[in-house]
């Protein structure tokens, strides 16, 4: 069974990179440019309204920044390859990887008004200078703060297939599976020669653990790791954001501007969390019948290797195009 769930993930594979190949990207990022466009429209009658005292201007303006948002992720960007990235990469829940996105998104929100509020009241920047920071500046360090957590992806993958080969070199030259002269069985159908040490994966005769724990892979992601993604995505305020918050305030109804931002930032979650899920749904089913099996245990790091070699090598590529 396992094998043709990886047959048709492979499959799944393939023809994403045929699509791509076929200039299918181009497709999606000419309909969400399109859609940008209009929703930027939209938004500039929802602040004419809003200047004019209309009193459903606020809510037409919350529901045209969603959608401004939703088309913005939906072309291309860089909170999709960090979060699709380390969810294929990683063992890691989906609803976690799920509220990582969200907060990503509303942290990146949170980077635009703190920038404009800086920028116009403190500095006293224009609208095109901190347009130019958010484009020449953030832009490039966000993509080589990506790059960085592919690397370590990278690095952690390496660092556990070394480890695989140490255990498995040990095992070979220090400790014979069979057991014959110690009277120790593998065999799980008689459990009272199988003792552990507080870890039902770790063989207590010979230290070595046959197969990874389900209960430590759920718990893979450490804060220090959220933060990280969170800060990668929040680095970079989105360009459609400042815009906004600039004109509002050029108004005096700077709080729109700031509701109007965090809509905005739900409606690129709503894409993001979409691709987390979709990316832990994708791992979990190329390892479904792995889990309690070495298998696992080898995947695991050259799946953070490659994905983490692909996020970097991208990352690298868009933050030298930002500059």
């Amino acid at each position: 069974m396992r094998w043709v769930i990886v047959g048709v993930a492979v499959a799944l594979a393939a023809g994403l990179l045929g699509l791509w190949l076929a200039g299918a990207d181009r497709v999606v990022t000419a309909w969400a440019l399109d859609g940008q466009r209009e929703a930027q429209g939209a938004m500039a009658g929802a602040l004419r309204r809003l200047r004019a005292g209309d009193p459903g201007a606020v809510a037409a303006l919350m529901a045209v920044t969603f959608g401004y948002g939703f088309f913005h992720a939906a072309g291309p960007g860089h909170g999709k390859l960090l979060i699709g990235g380390y969810g294929a990469a990683r063992a890691v829940g989906a609803v976690r990887l799920s509220a990582v996105a969200l907060a990503s998104s509303l942290a990146q929100g949170v980077t635009a008004v703190a920038l404009v509020g800086v920028g116009l009241w403190l500095v006293g920047w224009g609208r095109e200078r901190m347009t130019d920071m958010a484009d020449q500046v953030f832009a490039p360090l966000s993509f080589a703060a990506i790059a960085l957590v592919g690397l370590w992806l990278v690095w952690r993958g390496a660092r556990g297939l070394w480890r695989l080969r140490a255990a498995g070199s040990g095992a070979t030259h220090g400790h014979d599976h069979n057991h014959d002269h110690h009277h120790h069985d593998h065999d799980h159908h008689h459990p009272h020669n199988h003792a552990h040490t507080g870890d039902d994966h770790v063989c207590s005769t010979c230290g070595h653990a046959h197969a990874p724990d389900p209960a430590a892979l759920a718990q893979a992601t450490s804060w220090r790791e959220v933060a990280a993604l969170i800060g990668a995505v929040a680095i970079r305020p989105c360009t459609g954001a400042l815009f906004l918050l600039i004109l509002t305030a050029q108004m005096g109804v700077f709080w729109a501007g700031v509701l109007g931002t965090l809509t905005m930032a739900l409606g690129t979650a709503s894409v993001t969390v979409a691709v987390a899920v979709a990316a832990v749904t994708l791992r979990k089913g190329v390892l479904a019948g792995w889990s309690e099996s070495v298998v696992l245990a080898r995947a695991q790091p050259i799946l953070e290797l490659a994905v983490g070699a692909l996020v970097a090598v991208l990352a690298s590529q868009l933050a030298l195009a930002a500059l």
